[in-house]
């Protein structure tokens, strides 16, 4: 597949549709892959965290570009992708394709019991999918050890972990050579929505591209985080600059 560059990390030129048949062509293969979901925070950590970077640049198997603005990164820099791959559609995309329980899941991450919610939901929504176990993303080593030997007992086809970046990644990355599942993906707070407990934002916020806005919305708090968007654009606007000169 194509890459596009965006500020060292480099993204899969990938649609939906492209992104699901890669996926179901890992969940079906023989070895273990990470699938991330880079959005700008994502890339500007990745550049001060140069093992972090790695991960994503040479030891996951798909890299989509998740939030709109590595969209309009990668425009800027002349070198556009396809379209935004947003992870929640994708994992919403792939518990649709496998609701007949041909593949299994397992969710690990977010706060006690909320997994478990998601569970229940999908399994109502879906009465034939299989979810073969859940965690909660609050754990020690004792704790981890114990999941991972659950997670190597049931090997479950696709995992999602949604502890957040870099965590997520990292964690993932450590049990590639375990081989025990075909697919994980960093999911952040996919478990979330998917219990109910968080809302994801009205179809109007995402057809006009500012899920963002909702959140902030939600979550005042959030500006912080916020405040990366505007960095990555001026590093991104420097960059090409930079290639013109």
């Amino acid at each position: 597949m194509d890459k596009v560059e965006v500020l060292g990390v480099y993204f899969d030129n990938v649609n939906m549709n492209e992104a699901i048949s890669k996926c179901d062509e890992m969940i079906n293969g023989d070895k273990s892959n990470l699938l991330v979901t880079p959005n700008p925070e994502i890339v500007m950590k990745a550049k001060e965290d140069l093992e972090y970077k790695e991960i994503l640049n040479n030891k996951a198997s798909l890299v989509i570009p998740d939030g709109i603005g590595i969209i309009k990164g990668a425009n800027i820099l002349g070198t556009p992708l396809k379209e935004r791959v947003a992870g929640y559609d994708l994992i919403c995309n792939l518990l649709k394709k496998y609701k007949d329980g041909s593949k299994s899941f397992y969710f690990w991450g977010s706060k006690p019991g909320i997994a478990e919610i998601a569970k229940k939901n999908l399994e109502a929504k879906y009465p034939s999918i299989k979810i073969v176990g859940v965690d909660d993303g609050y754990f020690d080593d004792e704790k981890k050890e114990k999941i991972i030997a659950k997670i190597s007992e049931l090997k479950p086809d696709i995992l999602l972990v949604g502890i957040g970046f870099p965590k997520q990644e990292k964690l993932i990355n450590s049990l590639l050579d375990k081989n025990i599942f075909k697919l994980a993906i960093g999911c952040g707070g996919s478990i979330d929505v998917l219990s109910g407990t968080v809302k994801r934002a009205p179809n109007l916020f995402i057809k006009l591209k500012i899920e963002w806005a909702w959140r902030l919305i939600k979550e005042p708090t959030r500006i912080g985080r916020m405040m990366v968007l505007p960095k990555f654009l001026r590093e991104v606007k420097k960059e090409a600059k930079n290639k013109k000169a």
